[in-house]
């Protein structure tokens, strides 16, 4: 059986739709996966000038992209992220206006959190083999944990907003991999919206978010990313993607096993190891691609419980899917339950 979810409210109506428009796709690769766009483009346009167009917007795409990558990569040496690890103790470093936007992001969302989401747990994450550092096939040692969760702790970071730069305190390394997609979402969309596209629908690695309205005067509908289990998975879930985006944490995705244990990619900044629970999946409905991305992060660190009361007190669109004997229980917060249609 499937299910809809459609927005309760809308911040603003969406523009008419463009009668007789045509969609066009774009589509790449980027941050080690893959992105696509859709938008849709006015007819009445000759053939030759459509074309045009739509290679423009491709390479105003990709640069968008390639920016990103540019200042918040931690596997790109010349990042301006990757700038900051390197700096020496004590010395404050500017960053650009997008990385120093996405930087505070992270620092309220780990603090909100208690540090279940925390942009200096790279060390941790490269060492569970997640990271630029490459994989590995065993657990490190308990020792080894110890000695590099020393080295995280957002509260470390001295932050000055008026000049848009941060103290680096000595070996701490920032890691915006569970934000940085969902910050790429939303730039590429207001790309679009730059020029002209204000229809349009917007992926990158899984995260999504979609603006205005089909040329049929249909929203962008979307599936909900869902784990399976033996060949069974949750009802289908479809959402109208009017102004908002989404963005799924699993554990299903990166993981290695040793020992008859499965180490899944998400790390508990608070504990150094994989977060450990039943806890399949977390989906995050929000406006901004951004917090989506950090938020499902967060409250897959949290776990069902603890999870699902921070979203109750956040007002987050949330589900979570939990793992049972029998298959998945879905838990699913106030607003996102409001949305079902």
């Amino acid at each position: 059986m499937n299910r809809v979810l459609i927005p309760v409210a809308l911040s603003a109506p969406p523009p008419p739709p463009i009668a007789h428009g045509q969609v066009r796709q774009w589509a790449g690769e980027t941050m080690g996966t893959t992105w696509s766009a859709r938008a849709v483009l006015a007819p009445g346009q000759a053939a030759n000038q459509a074309a045009n167009q739509a290679e423009g917007i491709e390479s105003g795409i990709r640069a968008v992209l390639d920016a990103v990558i540019a200042q918040m990569s931690n596997w790109s040496d010349t990042s301006d992220l990757s700038r900051f690890n390197r700096a020496a103790a004590g010395s404050w470093v500017t960053l650009p206006d997008d990385c120093f936007t996405v930087l505070q992001a992270a620092l309220q969302t780990a603090h909100d959190s208690g540090g279940a989401y925390d942009p200096t747990a790279g060390p941790l994450v490269d060492l569970w083999g997640f990271g630029p550092a490459g994989r590995r096939i065993a657990a490190p040692s308990v020792d080894d944990v110890l000695r590099v969760r020393e080295r995280c702790g957002w509260q470390r970071l001295d932050v000055d907003a008026g000049q848009r730069c941060v103290r680096q305190p000595g070996g701490v390394s920032l890691d915006f991999c569970a934000i940085a997609k969902g910050f790429a979402v939303d730039a590429v969309s207001r790309y679009l919206d730059a020029q002209g596209m204000a229809h349009h629908l917007v992926e990158i690695g899984g995260e999504l978010r979609g603006q205005g309205l089909r040329p049929d005067g249909m929203p962008w509908w979307v599936e909900l990313e869902s784990p399976t289990a033996d060949g069974t998975a949750p009802a289908r879930t479809m959402i109208a993607l009017l102004g908002l985006s989404v963005a799924t944490s699993g554990d299903y995705r990166r993981y290695f096993e040793h020992g008859g244990q499965r180490f899944a990619h998400t790390i508990d900044p608070r504990t150094g190891y994989p977060a450990a629970h039943a806890l399949a999946s977390v989906t995050v409905i929000h406006r901004d691609c951004m917090l989506a991305d950090a938020l499902s992060t967060a409250l897959t660190v949290l776990g069902p419980q603890a999870g699902m009361a921070f979203a109750q007190r956040h007002a987050l669109a949330a589900r979570f899917l939990v793992r049972t004997p029998d298959g998945f229980d879905e838990l699913a917060t106030p607003a996102f339950a409001a949305m079902l249609s």
